[in-house]
């Protein structure tokens, strides 16, 4: 990945990078306990990202 990004493709890199998160507590709770993970999580070195990074 070059230092230098066009601002596209940092978007579209923030965005994944929020997206990469735990579920908030408080949704275990309002969903009686049915979600118990994030089964969208990604691990930067098992799991890449694809033709997203393409320039």
């Amino acid at each position: 990945m070059p230092s230098n990004k066009s601002f596209k493709i940092k978007q579209k890199l923030a965005k994944k990078a929020k997206q990469n998160r735990p579920i908030p507590h408080w949704i275990r709770f309002r969903t009686d306990n049915t979600i118990r993970y994030n089964a969208k999580r990604r691990h930067w070195r098992r799991t890449k990202l694809g033709t997203l990074v393409v320039e």
